[in-house]
């Protein structure tokens, strides 16, 4: 059986990425390792993979003028509601990334002049990594469909994972309550939510916590940076008891991790006697007993 687990936050900046590095390379078997957070992938920079498979991403379609049909009617212009479409230096141009898609400007061009043509600048990556296996996927900027990908992304996982007899999936998950996040936990094993002591990041739990109503998933809460804000702390502890949400572990906040990332390395590499590096290999014990 493969176990997946998925580390969220309902926002950016809480340590999701490091925690999930950490757990990547705490485990004594190989793992697999997916980078879900599709529109600002980073995991590959701490752990380098060797990349041995590639794969374009198709995420739809843009609109593209044929500048020796054209006749510059501006008909296109006049249709074009996502103000895509400009007359610049005698011709009209279409701006790719405010392009949606929609086909609208083709239909109504009098002479043919406008066609669509794929979006497939966006990939996917697939290697080894110093403990396993890792697939991440990176969408360029003006492409859409994030969840999509990230689907791509775990379905190459599961197929890594049975190739190799690989049992455990690791999943980072991007931030927030989006598409992409509902792509990256749906039927996996464990959620774990990565937190922080702040007012921001509890508004983000209370709504990431709502979102996972809707799945029957074990779960649990880490606080990360603990020690900066003992209120929160405390007002987070109390808020996931009321909801029935366990604490699976507090982690301080420890300057090291950052220079453990400057160095490509996750922190129980870097230091693993640190304080840091001891509570995330307790938390992974703790949700993968």
């Amino acid at each position: 059986m493969i176990n997946e687990l998925a580390v969220i936050s309902g926002k950016g900046g809480t340590g999701k990425s490091s925690i999930t590095a950490a757990f990547a390379t705490i485990s004594e078997n190989r793992v697999v390792l997916a980078d879900c957070d599709v529109d600002a992938a980073n995991l590959h920079i701490i752990m380098e993979p060797e990349i041995e498979f590639t794969e374009v991403y198709i995420s739809g379609e843009k609109a593209k003028i044929d500048h020796q049909i054209c006749k510059n009617c501006g008909v296109c212009q006049d249709y074009c509601r996502f103000d895509a479409i400009t007359f610049t230096e005698g011709k009209y141009s279409i701006d790719e990334i405010s392009c949606d898609g929609c086909k609208l400007c083709e239909r109504v061009c009098p002479v043919k002049a406008i066609s669509m043509e794929k979006s497939d600048k966006s990939r996917m990556h697939s290697g080894n990594f110093r403990n396993g296996k890792m697939v991440y996927g990176r969408l360029e900027p003006g492409e859409e469909n994030s969840g999509k990908l990230v689907a791509m992304v775990r379905n190459r996982c599961r197929e890594i994972a049975g190739q190799e007899q690989i049992d455990t999936i690791l999943i980072d998950s991007p931030p927030g309550i989006g598409c992409a996040v509902i792509s990256s936990i749906s039927g996996v094993n464990y959620v774990l939510i990565v937190t922080e002591p702040s007012m921001s990041a509890l508004s983000d739990l209370e709504r990431t916590l709502q979102l996972l109503e809707g799945f029957s998933l074990e779960k649990g809460v880490a606080i990360n940076k603990h020690d900066l804000s003992p209120e929160l702390t405390e007002r987070i502890i109390d808020f996931c008891n009321s909801k029935g949400v366990g604490i699976v572990g507090k982690i301080p906040f420890n300057p090291e991790v950052v220079e453990a990332m400057i160095n490509s390395k996750s922190i129980v590499e870097w230091n693993p006697l640190s304080n840091v590096s001891k509570e995330i290999v307790k938390i992974w014990e703790n949700i993968t007993k």
